[in-house]
């Protein structure tokens, strides 16, 4: 588990997000309360689900070829948005005393790049990705 893990609220704005995800590095970020409890995830998916058009608004415009206007438009549109409209709230999370094997059934089953780890009182603990569950079946 990675325990040093950066967070957003659910009041910031997807452009703070996307800069979040930016300079972690990462696809998507937990999203806690005040208190550090986890609310939900965001990530790069929900945000490209909200600017790219749908293949029938593609197909009611005169080319099927995606305008990148649109998208970038849509980008705009939402940025300074708060992140609790686009959010996934019904997120999966680990538990401190959950074992590899239960982490690792729950992000190939759903096919999730990171889980939020929580403690007893659902207090963020860490998160744990793919790779940090590749490494410890290495080990």
């Amino acid at each position: 588990m990675e325990r040093d893990v950066t967070a957003v609220f659910a009041d910031e704005t997807v452009e703070e997000f996307i800069h979040a995800c930016v300079r972690q590095f990462r696809s998507g970020l937990p999203v806690v309360d005040e208190e550090m409890r986890v609310i939900g995830i965001m990530t790069e998916r929900d945000v490209i689900h909200e600017i790219v058009p749908s293949y029938m608004e593609m197909l009611h415009s005169t080319s099927f070829i995606p305008d990148t206007n649109i998208t970038k438009n849509r980008l705009e549109e939402i940025k300074d948005k708060p992140i609790s409209e686009y959010m996934r709230k019904d997120v999966n999370v680990l538990k401190t005393t959950d074992t590899l094997l239960s982490a690792a059934t729950l992000v190939l089953k759903h096919g999730y790049r990171f889980l939020p780890v929580v403690d007893e009182e659902g207090h963020l603990a860490g998160i744990v990705t793919r790779s940090l569950i590749l490494e410890a079946l290495l080990s």
